[in-house]
């Protein structure tokens, strides 16, 4: 079974618009716990425009009285970034290559540049006790360079897959996510993917074997609104589980 974590991002870009604790993350953390998620991940950004740093400290407060949620914080790795790992002590840490003004992840690390400045990063976070994945394009190459770096997942940037599901190209993409994929895990890498993933397309991608985790929160946040919240984190626990192809 695909592990779902929500990421609340768009929650608290929504509450910091009002300039007051509505909506509340910490209440719709819980919700979305409750209805049985397996994972919350945020994602904060040096300006603080969505989770802040005071929402990571309390968000990890509450999920260790869920011992079976994992706690999953992405981000450039900072150094006032790792050090808010380090304290939080996540389940897990998601490197993405962001620059400070970007404004969504919209690529995956390019290891021929970084790999010398990642492995150090990875082993501190290893050592602090925190699984460590980093962001990457679904590229062979990129794949194999990743598999020296000492880190324990990959996730998939899955934008691409998401703007040609409804083209003529959707199935040589999918396959071309699928050899990334398979390829990681031959080389000892679990595989999470995430972004612009949605009801739709989602059963499609979980066709590619054994996804670990997939991080979903723009749309799912949307499709709550259009649905309601009960109903659409059901549809999604449905889909991961290989039960339903909503």
């Amino acid at each position: 079974m695909t592990a779902l974590s929500v990421n609340l991002n768009k929650l608290a870009l929504l509450r910091n618009s009002r300039g007051h604790n509505a909506p509340d993350l910490l209440h719709y953390a819980k919700r979305f716990i409750e209805l049985g998620v397996q994972g919350i991940t945020i994602h904060p950004r040096p300006d603080e425009r969505h989770i802040t740093q005071q929402d990571a400290y309390e968000l990890a407060h509450l999920l260790r009285g869920f011992p079976r949620v994992e706690f999953n914080i992405e981000g450039y790795p900072s150094e006032a970034f790792l050090q808010l790992v380090e304290r939080c002590k996540p389940t897990q840490c998601t490197l993405v290559p962001d620059a400070e003004d970007q404004l969504t992840s919209d690529h995956g690390w390019d290891f021929t540049q970084h790999l010398d400045t990642l492995k150090p990063i990875i082993q501190r976070l290893k050592k602090a006790g925190v699984r460590v994945a980093v962001f990457l394009d679904p590229d062979i190459e990129q794949i194999e360079l990743t598999a020296q770096s000492g880190t324990d997942r990959i996730e998939l940037y899955t934008e691409e897959f998401a703007s040609e599901f409804s083209s003529n190209k959707a199935k040589d993409v999918l396959n071309k996510y699928q050899v990334a994929a398979i390829l990681a895990q031959k080389l000892g890498l679990g595989v999470n993917a995430g972004h612009d993933l949605n009801l739709k397309n989602l059963p499609s991608f979980l066709s590619i074997p054994d996804i670990l985790e997939v991080s979903i929160g723009h749309a799912l946040i949307i499709e709550c609104i259009d649905h309601g919240i009960e109903k659409v984190v059901s549809d999604y626990l449905s889909i991961c589980k290989g039960i339903c192809k909503v």
